[in-house]
Parts: structure tokens; sequence; C-alpha cells
């Protein structure tokens, strides 16, 4: 499973940018929100030093159909709403990547964490492109917990070179030395290293891919 954290930076279009820049020392987070045919639905609490100012200027907005304040204190409050644009929602939805919340959003900006596979990850980097959405990939890794990489004597035989001096640079052990420690045919020991150079090389290879190919900045054009 890939795990993958995304700056967004949220484009001029959207209510939540226009918002938050407004009022760039409040924060908006997201707690909860879901994807309607058209429109998505959300609760957030924002705090801040002008609570009335932000939440005049949500329910002004053209793009929020819908507000209900729940709770509202003096430095902080909750709101349900709805909006016409939750672009993220969708490409999430559609990408079938979640996005993990609260999310936090302040001065037009947000960082958003995504976990799935690096096939769905790559989806969502192709429907953030299709909606216009500037991002980028700070950080992607991968988890595996119900199967590990290399098999176990794969891994056994890759810890001993490690541990024996095989990778070290001037080489401290030999492949006759390692197989001799190991106490396996030298042909067996080099199969057996290679199937997990091989394995572990591909992987490196796809997940930098993944990467590079969603890690450059695109054209704005976004919603919460």
């Amino acid at each position: 499973m890939a795990q993958a954290t995304l700056a967004i930076t949220l484009p001029e279009q959207a209510w939540i940018q226009q918002v938050s820049t407004a009022h760039p020392e409040s924060a908006f987070r997201v707690l909860a929100a879901v994807p309607g045919a058209d429109s998505g639905f959300a609760l957030v609490e924002v705090t801040g030093p002008d609570i009335p100012g932000v939440l005049e200027a949500m329910a002004g907005h053209d793009q929020i159909t819908e507000l209900s304040t729940l709770e509202r204190g003096e430095n902080d409050g909750t709101v349900y709403f709805e909006t016409t644009k939750p672009l993220l929602l969708f490409s999430s939805r559609d990408s079938g990547m979640p996005i993990e919340l609260p999310v936090e959003i302040r001065d037009g900006t947000a960082t958003i964490e995504v976990a799935g596979t690096r096939q769905r990850l790559a989806e969502l980097a192709t429907q953030l492109e299709q909606f216009g959405i500037q991002y980028r990939i700070e950080t992607v890794r991968e988890e595996s917990h119900d199967r590990q990489l290399l098999s176990e004597r794969q891994l056994e035989v890759v810890v001993a070179a490690v541990d024996e001096g095989y990778y070290d640079t001037p080489r401290r052990c030999s492949l006759t030395e390692l197989a001799e420690h190991l106490g396996i045919a030298k042909s067996t020991c080099s199969e057996t290293l290679h199937r997990a150079e091989e394995t572990v090389v591909k992987r490196f290879v796809e997940e930098s891919q993944v990467s590079d190919r969603n890690g450059s900045l695109k054209n704005p054009i976004s919603s919460v």
C-alpha cells in the first residue's frame, strides 16, 4: 500500500482559497466530508480571531449552497455546509484513493494524506490533472502489512550479504565466501541474491516513477 503526502495550493476560483486568504490567521479543519452526485458536503471546524467574518464570507459565497452553524465560540466554530465545487472530493471518489481526515487548510494551502495502492495514487494524480488542481507530492512511502517484499530465504541471504560485507566498497566478502558462510552452493547463493536484487530494484524504480510523474506542479482550478 502506498501512503503519500500531497501539498495542495488552492486556486483563486475556489471558495476556500478566497475565504482563507482573506482570513489568513484562521484555520479550516475538515473533520468529515462526502461527495454527492453534483456537490459535496463537509463538516469543518474554523478557528481564528474573526469567526463572525469567516462565517459571513462562507454564507455569502455562491459556491456554498447550504450552511449551518453547529457550534460557535469566541475563537472557534463548527459548520456543516454543501458546496457545488468539491473537486478534491470528486478526485478522491473517482480515483478510489481516500483522503485521510482531518485536513487543515490555512491561507489558501492544504496538506493532505492519502493511502491506497500505487495504481490508485497514479489515478488520483490523473484526476487532479483533469480538474486542473495544482499539487506537489511531498513524500511517497510503501507500506506492506500482509506480505513482505522478499521471501524469508531471500531476506536471509540479503541480510547475510550486508553483514558479511558483500555490498561494501571495497567488497569484504566474495560470493564464494558468502555461500560458504550460509552453507549453500555458490550457484544457489548467486541466484537467490539476483532474484532479491531484481525485486528490490524494480520496486524502487516503480516508486520513483510514480513520485517523478506526480511530483511536479500542475495548473490550478479546484475547490474543497
